[in-house]
């Protein structure tokens, strides 16, 4: 399979893997200690005939559920992101993909906190399972809806902070000072400030959920629209569709490697490696013919 050069935006700074990567550990770990000692306090405050080394048990294994399937909740919702102008089917995808959560979770604790209780002599019993599933869920679709709004709220301070990008439209009053079906330019807002960027100076393009990443030069700009949409805004001249997900300024390609799934593997002059689908592999060679070399 094609394989996808990191971006820059992606790549720095170079704090951001590391929040990224700790920041759900160290949230988990610290609310299933604190959920744990409050509970040890209770079990000796009113001799509830538990023993202490069972809330521990019960934290920890949801916390370790809930972390493992963190990535996947991150990546459902790049793929249908959720925002004001969010319409009732991703809201009715998400409500669904709260009650999968919901299951795998109770699931995999149940059967963590029995492996647990077992090395340990105890025996774990989770309770009558349709009573205890509606309780576990009434609970779960609340960590569900806070884990969503926190990565949204993460991916909108990036997209603030790297500046968000949106095509030029026509003016309320007299005529646009250039074309706005093909504009030559695209307005950046960032922290604040608006500035112009060219429209040749875009790289490349990749779709990610509702927003279509624009590629130039050292930055990455979000761009809320469909990869289809962009491609019907962009010089046709320059600018062609490679992968479904995937637009790229052909004046960038430094190198075209063909692969034995009859795909192929574009090599950009910025140093990223990005794929090209089959279905449009003929005719990408046939527009650039003998200006690109194809490398083995």
């Amino acid at each position: 399979m094609p394989t996808v050069a990191t971006s820059c935006h992606e790549r720095t700074p170079p704090w951001r893997r590391w929040v990224e990567s700790g920041f759900w550990p160290v949230l988990l770990a610290l609310n299933a200690v604190a959920n744990a000692m409050t509970a040890t306090i209770e079990v000796r405050r009113h001799h509830l005939g538990i023993a202490e080394w069972e809330p521990w048990v019960w934290e920890i294994s949801s916390s370790l559920v809930v972390g493992a399937l963190i990535p996947g909740i991150a990546a459902f919702a790049r793929r249908f992101p959720l925002h004001w102008g969010a319409g009732w089917l991703q809201l009715r995808l998400h409500l669904l993909a709260s009650l999968v959560f919901s299951l795998i979770h109770v699931v995999g604790m149940v059967a963590l906190r029995m492996l647990a209780y077992r090395a340990l002599g105890g025996d774990y019993d989770f309770g009558p399972w349709p009573i205890e599933m509606f309780y576990e869920y009434l609970k779960d679709v609340r960590s569900y809806a806070l884990i969503v709004l926190a990565i949204e709220a993460y991916r909108f301070v990036l997209r603030r902070s790297q500046g968000e990008a949106s095509l030029l439209t026509v003016p309320d009053e007299g005529t646009p000072v250039e074309p706005v079906d093909k504009p030559e330019r695209f307005l950046v807002r960032k922290l604040g400030r608006e500035f112009l960027v060219n429209a040749a100076d875009i790289e490349w393009a990749q779709a990610q959920g509702n927003y279509v990443n624009l590629h130039v030069g050292e930055r990455e700009y979000p761009l809320r629209s469909t990869i289809a949409g962009v491609e019907e805004r962009l010089d046709p001249r320059r600018f062609a569709r490679v992968h479904r997900s995937y637009l790229v300024n052909l004046d960038c390609i430094a190198s075209i490697e063909a692969l034995d799934t009859g795909d192929a593997r574009l090599h950009m002059r910025g140093g990223a490696m990005l794929p090209c689908s089959r279905r449009y592999r003929p005719a990408l060679r046939e527009r650039i013919g003998g200006e690109v070399a194809a490398s083995a």
